[in-house]
């Protein structure tokens, strides 16, 4: 389908979804929102194995894009974040592994799609901020993903100062997977995203979607969740072939069924 705000590139075996509004640094306008959740749904139909995220121009996002958002009134204000959550959600709904591919810098919502994201590389020149805190409209929304990946000491931090961590901190912290040499950016997303895509795109599937699930509950209804989910998927055409596969010492052959 066409795009006015995003632009999808398909390779062999995955799909990169590039924010392309580099005039706008990539600012998060609804439309623009709709457009990434359009993307996402596409390529999550799609046979693609993996999903990397990108952004054009010299920065990942500037996050929301505040041209659209002043004058809204409290409904306006709560469909647009509605289509935020959405989209967030949706990145982790996809079965594909949804990469971010992190250069300059990366702010608010900007931030909370690298900390939505199933994995991150970050090049060395990035940079990444919630900067609500310091001004008037505290970053509520990114919050919810960014404290789910750093943990809530170094949240506060981020969110109550509004200060930018560098690359170095972010990759310390847990917010990205890999810091490289600007240059090697590309090579290492490729890289990681191919061997976390190895094996059944069905088995992926519903490990990604388990796994996000059993986050969000007590150990004990987590162990529950999960064993219930790994005992089912054994009956799955490629549980069944990856053990035979694995006792024949042979390659397996995947339905992804």
């Amino acid at each position: 389908m066409g795009y006015e705000h995003v632009e999808v590139t398909w390779h062999d075996w995955y799909a990169t979804v590039w924010m392309s509004l580099p005039e706008r640094r990539n600012a998060l306008s609804e439309a623009h929102m709709r457009e990434l959740l359009a993307a996402f749904r596409e390529v999550g139909d799609s046979d693609a194995r993996g999903i990397v995220l990108a952004g054009q121009g010299p920065v990942f996002s500037a996050g929301h894009d505040f041209g659209d958002m002043a004058g809204r009134d409290l409904g306006q204000m709560r469909t647009l974040l509605g289509v935020c959550v959405e989209l967030m959600e949706t990145m982790q709904q996809v079965p594909q592994v949804v990469l971010a591919r992190v250069h300059g810098l990366a702010t608010a919502a900007g931030c909370q799609l690298v900390a939505t994201a199933d994995l991150a590389v970050a090049a060395e020149s990035a940079g990444f901020a919630t900067p609500g805190g310091k001004g008037g409209w505290f970053c509520h929304t990114p919050m919810v993903a960014l404290a789910r990946s750093v943990g809530r000491k170094r949240a506060v931090e981020m969110g109550f100062t509004g200060d930018p961590i560098d690359a170095a901190t972010a990759l310390d912290w847990g917010l990205v997977n890999r810091v490289v040499p600007d240059e090697d950016l590309d090579a290492t997303c490729t890289e990681l995203l191919d061997r976390a895509t190895r094996g059944s795109r069905f088995s992926k599937g519903v490990g990604k979607q388990a796994l996000y699930h059993q986050m969000g509950l007590p150990q004990h209804d987590a162990y529950a969740y999960a064993l219930e989910v790994m005992a089912s998927t054994s009956q799955s055409a490629d549980a069944v072939e990856g053990m035979a596969a694995f006792l024949d010492k042979r390659r397996a052959e995947w339905q992804h069924t």
